[in-house]
């Protein structure tokens, strides 16, 4: 008995906990919300980045992004941006915004175009987030099962070939669904793409200040990071096939 109350009283003071961490931050928002209203942008990204304390959120994300682009930092509002766009890909709002943030910026990128499947198979995965992809995963599995289940004990020919295209059709669907939202996954576990924060930054062909100088970004440039292994610099490539080293405190993770 007493371990029954005990484990109560534990469920009820972590449901408690829970419910006063979201007023508290419900009350955070409402005040971030209201400085970004009356153009105190500082106010705003202070108080978004620490709701970003409790766990990634697009929309936070996607409001500090507004708050440092009307404060002129591009660079960070693109790094935001980016971030918001990882974990809602269809959002039209985000892209546009990402796309005006990027018009400001001085390096101007050339799109490496894609073989038009890979392309259009990305796009199809960009539809969706990676919860929207696993619950549509789950409800194909169910309608798979009950599809098996017509094949299996209906006593109707036409009910038993429906079932049994249905199911075949419903276990496709799950895999891919499954599949994009592995991907979708990866991508959020594994980042290996940054944004430039420094006003301008020179990158080398040795992880040393003393490294030949190869070319110089500005700030708001998206590269990927091709070696991770070192605390204070990184290896970078861009989309042309550029590789070169720089320092880890001139650019962020996305």
């Amino acid at each position: 008995m007493k371990k029954i109350l005990l484990f109560t009283l534990s469920l009820c003071i972590a449901v408690c906990s829970f419910a006063q961490e979201s007023w508290n931050l419900d009350q955070v928002k409402a005040q971030a919300d209201s400085a970004y209203m009356n153009n105190d942008y500082a106010t705003a990204v202070q108080l978004y980045e620490s709701m970003l304390e409790h766990g990634e959120a697009a929309e936070i994300y996607y409001n500090l992004g507004n708050s440092y682009y009307k404060s002129d930092n591009i660079a960070k509002a693109i790094l935001n941006y980016e971030r918001a766009l990882l974990l809602n890909p269809s959002n039209d709002d985000i892209q546009a915004n990402l796309e005006i943030a990027r018009s400001k910026t001085v390096d101007k990128v050339e799109e490496v175009h894609e073989i038009f499947y890979i392309s259009w198979i990305k796009s199809l995965i960009n539809t969706a987030s990676i919860d929207t992809w696993a619950k549509w995963a789950i409800t194909f599995f169910i309608l798979f099962i009950l599809a098996m289940y017509f094949f299996i004990f209906s006593k109707q020919s036409l009910l038993k070939k429906l079932g049994f295209i249905g199911g075949i059709v419903f276990l496709l669907f799950t895999i891919c669904s499954n599949s994009f939202a592995s991907y979708q996954k990866n991508i959020l576990l594994n980042r290996n793409t940054a944004i430039v924060v420094t006003p301008s930054v020179t990158v080398r062909s040795t992880p040393d200040g003393s490294g030949t100088s190869l070319f110089i970004l500005h700030e708001g440039r998206k590269v990927k990071i091709k070696d991770n292994s070192m605390k204070t610099w990184k290896e970078i490539t861009l989309e042309d096939g550029k590789v070169g080293w720089i320092a880890a405190s001139d650019i962020e993770i996305i």
